[in-house]
């Protein structure tokens, strides 16, 4: 191995959110102790994009810059290369973050009091950037079929039959039940919502963390492009999420003329300097690098589950297809989700509790798997204790 995947750096005063949280809750968590919530890594950044940002600070100064052909180039170059999509540079439009994305897709394409469709337990976001800017949800559960999730398409069809639903927002690879959407579920998803005029808005930021045996598709390939917003960024494949840094690629030239203005509307110009450098560095330089974290994150998924079916009897460890944010299912220890939750704390597990996600993770926990293997084997070890208790 080339890399560092074994050093875990201690965040507590970096202003990481995950460890400022878990301070917050418990001022004097033992040393050692990392924080397996929000969704970035425990993990040193690749150094080819710590050396090249430095490079750039050497050479380079900080005023106002904005993207460069060389960084159109490293994106679609990227979509090409990983995913088999030929895509056009005026097709990209960059914004700070996906969920801004999403947000601003929502005001654009829907008006007050209109549905938006989101496939629940999903990321909590999507939940805030419909109901925050009074738009309805209206929520197609996954089925759970003995820990492995599928999507209701007769609740779907009747979702999007509704004329006042207007927009889908997909999760895929999906967070947090770690489903990769198949090539004939997507396409079906497609049918269903072109039929009925209803504008797919793909998060695909996980495109990347893709398991052995699985494989990622691409919404737009086998969907309806004018019909499509395909969200991505560096953040989660290479754990930039500081860098702030999206690239939201929009086929379709009126949704793409409306999605701008939008995004203009709201005051957002251009990315930092340091974020166009960031991406660019990941997607040129760093595939060597994101081969071996997939080994690592396949390694921490096995130990998941073979961790699981010896020490604790009555967890259903979901299947990891895509992402690295394992769903646990610990329903059958019959805790309410205070008692859960007060129990992981007491244990100093501070995962992401699954009521967040909606009333169907109510009683799992999504635990972050991208941490060195000693971090999660202690972690586990002290989740069997608090749950013999």
């Amino acid at each position: 191995m080339n890399y560092d995947f074994e050093t875990c750096i201690d965040k507590r005063n970096s202003g990481s959110i995950k460890w400022r949280d878990m301070l917050k809750k418990q001022p004097d968590v033992p040393e050692g102790v990392v924080p397996l919530s929000v969704a970035d890594m425990e993990f040193k950044t690749a150094p080819e994009i710590t050396d090249g940002l430095k490079e750039y600070l050497d050479t380079q100064a900080l005023g106002y810059t904005g993207a460069t052909d060389a960084y159109y180039d490293a994106v679609a170059g990227w979509m090409k290369e990983r995913h088999g999509w030929d895509i056009k540079h005026e097709w990209i439009v960059t914004t700070p973050g996906i969920v801004l994305a999403l947000g601003l897709a929502v005001r654009a394409f829907t008006q007050p009091g209109e549905g938006v469709i989101i496939m629940t337990p999903v990321y909590y976001p999507f939940y805030m950037v419909v109901q925050r800017q009074g738009r309805k949800l209206a929520e197609n559960a996954l089925k759970n079929r003995k820990g492995r999730y599928e999507i209701d398409f007769d609740d779907l069809e009747k979702k999007a039959k509704n004329p006042g639903n207007k927009l889908l927002l997909l999760c895929s690879p999906h967070n947090p039940v770690g489903r990769v959407w198949t090539r004939e579920e997507l396409a079906r998803i497609s049918e269903i919502c072109t039929r009925h005029g209803v504008l797919v808005v793909a998060d695909e930021i996980h495109h990347d963390l893709i398991m052995p045996g699985y494989s990622h598709t691409v919404f737009a390939q086998v969907g309806n492009p004018e019909n499509t917003i395909v969200c991505t960024a560096p953040s989660k494949t290479f754990n930039l999420a500081g860098m702030q840094a999206s690239n939201i690629i929009i086929p379709g030239g009126e949704l793409r003329k409306r999605f701008r203005n939008a995004k203009l509307e709201s005051g957002i110009m251009e990315l930092g300097a340091l974020s166009y450098r960031a991406c660019e560095l990941a997607y040129t330089r760093c595939a060597g690098w994101l081969g071996e974290l997939l080994a690592i994150l396949d390694k921490n998924r096995r130990l998941t589950e073979d961790f699981a079916a010896r020490e604790l009897k009555r967890a259903r460890v979901t299947r990891l297809e895509g992402t690295y944010l394992q769903w646990i299912d610990l329903r059958a220890y019959g805790l309410s989700e205070q008692e859960l939750e007060q129990k992981m704390l007491g244990a100093h597990l501070f995962f992401d509790e699954g009521y967040i996600f909606g009333k169907t993770g109510a009683g799992f926990e999504r635990v972050n798997i991208a941490c060195p293997p000693r971090v999660l084997e202690g972690a586990l070890l002290r989740m069997k204790d608090a749950l013999e208790k």
